[in-house]
């Protein structure tokens, strides 16, 4: 089955071990020379080749080191990564179902779940993750004992996410499914009172809802986390926004969180960072930015 690691980044690519196999996929961030050998990059199994930039999506086409290796990558793999079992395959976006830069987070998310459950037993915890991808939140999440609404507007990504908890053995935890545009979804909570202990969203740049809405980070991000706020129970523990898409810093996304929180964050901490992967020769990769809100109880 193996496990993840990142072996080298550089010339704007990156070089990982994700179980049996090597990778090389592009890497914005990556802007110096790799440190590994030509010969360590050309054994990749795999390698993505980015051939155009649309509506904040990369697409392009995988090259194979052979075709029985080809072959064997058109199905899905797992791995275990971390306390959890993940499926993974390769997309046309050059992702493969994993952010490893989400590793720090994963842990805060079991950490601060964990303690809330001590400090109000007896109290379901209830987490709302939008955009949520293949489910490895969810699944810390739930796995630290949380009630999870994962929402994201992908019928496949969902279908890909529920895959996950059941390799997880995950699949019995109170985990609500939902396919539907994350605006849409927040109104709709709003509308009917719900509450959540925590929420955790990783917006893309650009995409659409499951009836066709559009996203647009610059648009539509901040209406969305003041509707968020509202959604929270009076002992919420935490808030965590994190990006992919160019300008979104660390600093502005501290700065956007602590202006829709307001008042509320007040008692409590902003924790402001680049996500990075930390590759086997020692260089720290960026892979985005994220802000951690936890209130001082927790």
């Amino acid at each position: 089955m193996g496990r993840y690691q990142l072996l080298d980044s550089g010339n704007f690519m990156r070089l990982e071990q994700v179980g049996p196999y090597r990778i090389a996929r592009p890497a914005a961030a990556a802007v110096w020379q790799p440190t590994l050998s030509d010969d360590k990059w050309r054994a990749a199994d795999a390698t993505f080749h980015r051939i155009e930039q649309k509506a904040g999506q990369a697409r392009g086409e995988w090259s194979y080191r052979s075709s029985a290796i080809q072959s064997q990558l058109q199905n899905s793999w797992e791995i275990q990564f971390d306390d959890i079992r993940l499926l993974l395959k390769l997309t046309s976006f050059g992702h493969i179902g994993l952010f490893a830069e989400q590793e720090k987070n994963w842990g805060e998310i079991k950490r601060v779940i964990s303690r809330q459950k001590e400090t109000t037993p007896g109290e379901p915890i209830r987490i709302l993750n939008l955009f949520a991808y293949t489910g490895a939140a969810t699944l810390f999440a739930a796995m630290a004992g949380a009630e999870v609404v994962h929402l994201d507007a992908s019928k496949g990504t969902v279908k890909w996410a529920r895959d996950n908890a059941e390799t997880s053995k995950l699949a019995d935890r109170p985990i609500r499914w939902i396919v539907d545009d994350a605006k849409s979804f927040v109104k709709k909570e709003l509308r009917r009172g719900s509450r959540y202990h925590g929420i955790l969203l990783d917006p893309p740049t650009y995409g659409r809802g499951a009836d066709g809405e559009v996203w647009k980070i610059e648009d539509h991000l901040l209406p969305l986390l003041n509707d968020c706020v509202q959604l929270f129970e009076k002992n919420f523990s935490f808030f965590l926004l994190s990006s992919h898409s160019p300008g979104y810093t660390p600093i502005a996304l501290k700065n956007i969180m602590q202006q829709s929180l307001g008042s509320r964050g007040n008692d409590g901490r902003y924790e402001a960072a680049e996500m990075v992967i930390t590759d086997s020769t020692g260089k720290p990769l960026p892979s985005g930015a994220d802000c951690l809100f936890t209130r001082a109880i927790i």
